[in-house]
């Protein structure tokens, strides 16, 4: 079942149908929001319900993970540190 959130909007009576269709607009464009309820009140103000879906991430199983990948000890051990450590690479200096 999908959840959603909602957002009441209440536009008074001064209101012009353009400058409601542009606040609309803009609720869509940039809030993901979707037009649910429009009302228009005798006195000719309007009250407007948006909603938009709400997306939750499903959590990880960490029991399912397995560490160190392919179950290969070596690599933490065998796994240089600088790179003066490594054959080829020039001596940074030192002993």
């Amino acid at each position: 079942m999908a959840e959603y959130s909602y957002l009441k909007l209440y536009l008074p009576r001064g209101t012009s149908r353009d400058a409601a269709r542009r606040i609309l607009t803009d609720h869509a464009e940039y809030g993901n929001w979707e037009l649910s309820r429009m009302r228009l009140y005798p006195d000719g103000s309007r009250r407007a319900t948006l909603r938009r879906l709400i997306i939750r991430q499903a959590r990880a199983q960490l029991g399912m993970m397995q560490w160190p990948p392919g179950g290969r000890t070596d690599l933490a051990v065998n796994a240089p540190r600088v790179p003066g450590d490594e054959p080829g690479y020039p001596s940074l200096g030192g002993t």
